[in-house]
């Protein structure tokens, strides 16, 4: 049976994610990559370093426990194919049909275009516009890495084992959480960090794909989601206004504890008050990747065009580049899966979704 609270938690966070950009490509804060210039609301700064260490681990974690369903289901060989469809078409094909725009107004808004032959930028824009597409590299990586493994386990021994697990354990699973954060990121393209969500698509496999232990997170849902206020609160107060990519930040005790009592809690209170569906739910579970995948483009073109072209306080350009991303996300969804070889390189899909 389909988790309805899963596919609500995915499209819930894809929208998240395409606010936190909003603030991030008009951020005041230092990091690399939004627009040199533009006016800065503070408090959206706020907002995106209080959702930026766990919305991703909790996309990781929902992602280990789809793969958990998927293979009960298909072979391994089917598994892989499919994510290769899903996941290296979209990150490699669709770079030269629709992201090189966002590689090509980043060299542009960063004054390269001035340094670059003309002949060699649209094969550099296209390689440089991965943006938010580094989410379903790493994935698809993640998903060869499990398949070895359960070549490996063979019986399967590690996840029945991790079905026992109660409050206490899924509490300290902050620690790996915690250790994994620590290595295997890479300088400069902080959002590769191969540790912890690796560590999460693991424990989203291995942990939470067991139906006790995932009735023991709801149960547990309101007290984790004290604790992620409660040390939310403290975060906020360390890292709020400085740049919070940085490893000073995301390898901190504390900055930890509060994305796992996070994921915990929504994962919790998703399960306990979110596992119905509608109409509306439906489709926006069946959009969801396709407007996470197209979202980053359409946001930077209004972004650009909004700075550039336009004299418009802080707030009318977060609030016009909002409704612009979202809007024009879910109509580029629309209008690219009806043709047939852009939506397969594009999305990864052969028909309709």
């Amino acid at each position: 049976m389909r988790k309805a609270y899963l596919d609500n938690i995915r499209w819930a966070t894809v929208l998240l994610v395409l606010a936190y950009h909003v603030c991030y490509v008009f951020n005041g804060v230092g990091i690399l990559g939004g627009i040199p210039d533009a006016e800065n609301i503070p408090l959206c700064d706020a907002l995106a370093a209080l959702v930026y260490p766990w919305f991703m681990v909790l996309l990781f974690a929902v992602a280990g426990m789809s793969a958990r369903y998927a293979l009960q289901k298909r072979t391994d060989r089917q598994f892989l194919k499919e994510r290769a469809r899903r996941c290296l078409v979209p990150s490699t094909l669709g770079l030269f049909v629709l992201h090189w725009i966002t590689g090509y107004l980043n060299i542009r808004i960063g004054g390269g275009l001035a340094y670059i032959p003309a002949a060699l930028v649209y094969p550099i824009a296209a390689v440089s516009g991965t943006g938010p597409l580094w989410f379903i590299q790493i994935l698809f990586v993640f998903s060869c890495v499990l398949v070895l493994l359960r070549r490996i386990d063979a019986s399967d021994r590690v996840w029945a084992l991790c079905g026992g697990m109660r409050a206490p354990g899924l509490v300290l699973l902050a620690l790996p959480v915690y250790a994994a954060a620590q290595v295997f990121n890479l300088p400069v393209l902080t959002m590769y960090r191969f540790g912890i969500y690796g560590v999460s698509f693991l424990i989203g496999y291995y942990v939470f794909s067991h139906e006790r232990v995932q009735e023991q997170i709801g149960r547990m849902c309101v007290p984790m989601l004290g604790l992620a206020v409660l040390t939310g609160v403290f975060y906020a107060r360390a890292y709020c206004g400085s740049d919070y990519t940085s490893a000073d930040c995301l390898q901190n005790p504390l900055t930890n504890l509060y994305l796992w009592s996070a994921v915990l809690a929504v994962i919790g209170c998703g399960r306990t008050y979110f596992n119905r569906e509608t109409a509306a739910t439906r489709y926006l579970a069946r959009a969801g990747f396709g407007v996470y995948i197209l979202h980053y483009p359409v946001l930077m073109l209004a972004g650009f065009g909004l700075t550039q072209y336009l004299d418009l306080p802080a707030a009318g350009n977060y609030v016009l580049a909002l409704a612009a991303a979202l809007f024009g996300s879910f109509a580029a969804y629309e209008l690219i899966r009806r043709v047939p070889l852009v939506r397969f390189a594009v999305l990864g899909v052969k028909g309709r979704e």
